[in-house]
């Protein structure tokens, strides 16, 4: 039984840390790269952290129906592409997207069958901290983020699973995610994934 986990949570929970160190330490899932028209930020490699490609590029994706999800976020286009997730998923692969929470929303409706976890932090002050540390945003921008932030918490609702990703315990966050696989692959009546 194949699982499809979605970790979706706010602008700075650490969602591409928890990915990264998921693969450090061979959490076995199949990583699913998401197709984004945003520029890289520095360190980011094509086809690692996510497949830069034009406005038009994506939009000719959409065109074809090569998407599983997409959205606009923060003016910049985000999807999932179908054919890698279908392919894993036969091949007997559980698999891991992450999506943002607008996403995950649809994802939720789209395929039912998925799993969805929220990553998120302790409190307000925490994201602010963290989303100051990246210093990618501008002043204005953060303030966007975080009031974003605040809107993205009360859709938590929708989600299976919540991860408190806590300052320096990173490991643990990882534990939660392998402890939700290991109850997921538990149940009576198991998730299925189906790709319409």
């Amino acid at each position: 039984m194949s699982l499809l986990l979605i970790l979706s949570g706010p602008s700075g929970a650490g969602k591409d840390a928890l990915l990264n160190r998921m693969k450090e330490l061979g959490v076995p899932f199949h990583y699913v790269v998401t197709s984004t028209t945003r520029p890289p930020r520095t360190g980011e490699k094509d086809g690692v952290e996510y497949t830069f490609v034009s406005e038009s590029g994506f939009q000719e994706m959409l065109q074809r129906g090569d998407l599983v999800e997409s959205a606009k976020v923060y003016g910049y286009w985000y999807g999932v592409p179908k054919h890698e997730v279908k392919q894993a998923l036969d091949e007997g692969k559980d698999v891991v997207l992450k999506i943002d929470v607008q996403g995950a929303a649809t994802i939720r409706n789209l395929l039912p069958g998925a799993v969805l976890v929220f990553l998120t932090l302790p409190s307000l002050e925490e994201y602010e901290k963290r989303l100051r540390q990246r210093k990618t945003e501008s002043d204005t921008d953060l303030k966007v983020r975080l009031g974003k932030v605040t809107e993205e918490l009360r859709s938590m609702l929708i989600f299976d699973y919540v991860v408190v990703n806590r300052q320096d315990e990173l490991d643990g966050a990882v534990d939660q995610i392998k402890a939700i696989v290991a109850a997921e692959k538990c149940r009576v009546n198991p998730r299925v994934v189906q790709f319409k």
